[in-house]
């Protein structure tokens, strides 16, 4: 294959009519807080955090009088208390979350059959061709916001453009309950005036190397070259340069394949013995387990998380060369990851399991071998 050149790249840009998508990206307004506030009236208006109040306890998720405090998913639930005193936690109910998220993406289902998930919560559409032959997506966002809020009793916010980069940074800029769009016209302009740890993938070390590199904006991501982004950030070079120059092409996947599935469990208190540690691997692997086969998901790899008490995180992964046939399997690799790790001078306070790297066909045969052992 021929390297990608940066004249080619630029025969891309957004500049004719005919080739303008129709991108919407949704999102709901503080989903699960906001699902819990509907049901239960003496919690609206109040600060909701969804998760564990337990002193190992995690936020999954954080109503706005919440944020206003700084609570935010994935904070632990004593630093969230100690950040606003009159939090009141709520535990997840699941079940709940996905049936209105079916109610919602049936909605979706209304204007157009490309849709993409992304979690319950959010998703892109494609309505350039859509059921109803509205020609403005802003109408269409309207109308979609407008049943969602009819049906469920929740807000929703969408981001409206011609790709999918763009569609998701503008469902962000009227949060909550509004909309935005970012024009072919405006977009490199928008994406110049961005700060790059705000990209929408751009994660926190990724930032930090641009940061060394003098990247602090999309202006001065453009400024770089083809052969330096590809020099310094590999594959992902080629989307660097694309995206500072508000191209994106890539293509809503209603089908799109889950890339892993994973557990993980906070401990009550710190492990720090090695026999105590293992023992927590078979449940989560079984979890795994249970959720892929019910999807006929056969993983090759196999990644072990570990957070210590100071917070830090490591993961140790394997790939085999044919997928895994049994549960016990698993274990029994993830249990070779974890014994190196000990003895640890720290507890542990967090073990998790991701499968990765599926294929279509279970080890050693058809996948009827493996509902066979259950």
């Amino acid at each position: 294959m021929q390297p990608i050149t940066s004249s080619e790249i630029e025969a891309q840009k957004p500049d004719r009519e005919d080739r303008v998508r129709r991108i919407i990206h949704v999102d709901m307004d503080a989903f699960y807080a906001s699902v819990e506030q509907r049901d239960n009236p003496e919690l609206r208006g109040k600060p909701v955090a969804v998760g564990g109040a337990a002193a190992r306890g995690v936020v999954a998720a954080a109503s706005y009088e919440a944020r206003a405090f700084g609570v935010r998913s994935a904070l632990p639930s004593i630093t969230a208390k100690r950040r606003c005193p009159d939090l009141i936690f709520v535990p997840p109910r699941f079940d709940v979350y996905r049936a209105v998220s079916s109610q919602i993406h049936a909605i979706f289902a209304e204007y157009t059959d490309l849709i993409e998930p992304l979690s319950l919560d959010e998703a892109y559409l494609d309505v350039t061709d859509n059921k109803h032959g509205i020609a403005i997506a802003t109408e269409i966002a309207t109308r979609i916001r407008g049943r969602i809020k009819d049906v469920t009793g929740l807000n929703a916010s969408a981001g409206i453009s011609y790709c999918k980069f763009l569609a998701k940074m503008a469902s962000d800029l009227n949060k909550p309950n509004g909309q935005a769009v970012i024009t072919p016209k405006h977009g490199p302009t928008f994406v110049e005036g961005l700060a790059v740890k705000k990209f929408h993938g751009v994660g926190p070390a990724t930032a930090a190397k641009m940061e060394r590199l003098g990247i602090l904006t999309g202006a001065d991501l453009r400024e770089k070259s083809l052969a330096f982004l590809q020099e310094h950030f590999g594959k992902s070079g080629v989307w660097y340069y694309n995206i500072s120059r508000g191209i994106d092409d890539r293509p809503i996947r209603p089908n799109r394949e889950r890339k892993s599935v994973g557990a993980e469990d906070t401990f009550m208190t710190d492990i720090v013995d090695l026999d105590a540690a293992r023992a927590e691997i078979s449940p989560l692997v079984d979890k795994v387990w249970r959720h892929c086969e019910a999807k006929n998901l056969y993983g090759r790899s196999v990644t072990l998380k570990v957070k210590y008490a100071d917070f830090q995180i490591i993961t140790r992964s394997r790939t085999e060369a044919s997928p895994f046939g049994a549960p016990g399997e698993v274990v029994a690799t993830v249990q070779a990851l974890l014994d190196p790790l000990f003895p640890t001078a720290k507890g542990i306070r967090l073990l998790g399991v991701t499968l990765s790297s599926f294929t279509d066909e279970a080890a050693n045969g058809s996948a009827g071998q493996l509902q066979f052992e259950i």
